[in-house]
């Protein structure tokens, strides 16, 4: 991987990251393309470039990180969801690993799940519409774990963890803005455990890289922090008065793309 891949790559991680689009899908769908998926170091790139994500929530939101300890409670326990799951499949994951890489590299899986989430953002805002003149304000111990279920479910690649948090809030009468905010501050201990997982697990790889590749990540890192927090600051903004019929309609679109080009013949995913 070269410079311009990681900044492309990078650049796609702060877009998509807390947009409801997969940012996943379309780090898989880049680094295919780039014919760069195999690659080991692209692989840990793809996981270690969300620590620059991360810090641009926590910079978004610096006064709520730092104003209670029942705002702690509240993501621990909608992380609960997702850290029990992972931790009940880990053997799993661990004796099937290349099946679980093969289907997270593949595209077929991801231009399915960015149609099927497309068509269901169509809806979302006719589902939920009284939310935004009745809903709620406040995440509840409940809803925060409710919100953690649903975020299990972005587990597949292609479904978006930012969609699936943020209907799981529609769904417990939150409003857009609130279910998108606690979207935002659920990525930081879910992405931060994923990133410090995947370095360690790849920590032989880590202690041999170069000091160009070492670069890389930190340019990486970078690069997505900033795109990050502009995303972050526009997306709440066009959220509130537009809703998510947009990006349903550019999930479908990518997502029908992809799967002209692959039933086409062309040659886009590496396995599968």
């Amino acid at each position: 991987m070269g410079y311009l891949e990681a900044i492309i790559l990078a650049i796609i991680e702060g877009l998509t990251e807390f947009l409801p689009v997969s940012s996943t899908g379309h780090m898989i769908i880049a680094s295919t393309f780039m014919d760069i998926a195999s690659d080991d170091f692209t692989k840990l790139f793809t996981v270690a470039i969300q620590f620059g994500a991360i810090l641009s929530v926590v910079l978004v939101y610096f006064n709520k990180f730092f104003q209670s300890i029942n705002f702690y409670v509240k993501l621990f326990v909608a992380f609960i969801p997702t850290g029990i799951l992972g931790l009940l499949l880990k053997d799993y994951v661990d004796q099937l690993k290349d099946y679980v890489d093969q289907l997270l590299e593949n595209i077929w899986v991801v231009a399915i799940s960015l149609l099927l989430g497309g068509i269901v953002l169509l809806f979302v805002d006719k589902w939920f519409e009284k939310n935004e003149e009745e809903g709620e304000e406040e995440v509840s111990y409940k809803t925060g774990f409710l919100i953690g279920v649903f975020q299990s479910i972005a587990m597949i690649p292609g479904v978006s963890r930012s969609a699936a948090t943020i209907i799981g809030g529609l769904t417990q009468k939150l409003t857009r803005k609130t279910a998108a905010e606690f979207s935002f501050f659920l990525a930081v201990p879910t992405m931060f455990a994923a990133t410090v997982k995947s370095m360690w697990d790849e920590r032989d790889l880590l202690m041999e890289s170069s000091n160009s590749e070492w670069i890389i990540l930190l340019v990486g890192n970078i690069v997505a922090f900033i795109v990050a927090y502009l995303a972050i600051k526009s997306f709440i903004s066009f959220l509130s008065k537009h809703g998510f019929k947009v990006f349903g309609y550019y999930r479908i679109a990518l997502g029908l793309i992809l799967l002209i080009l692959l039933i086409s013949g062309v040659e886009l995913a590496m396995v599968g």
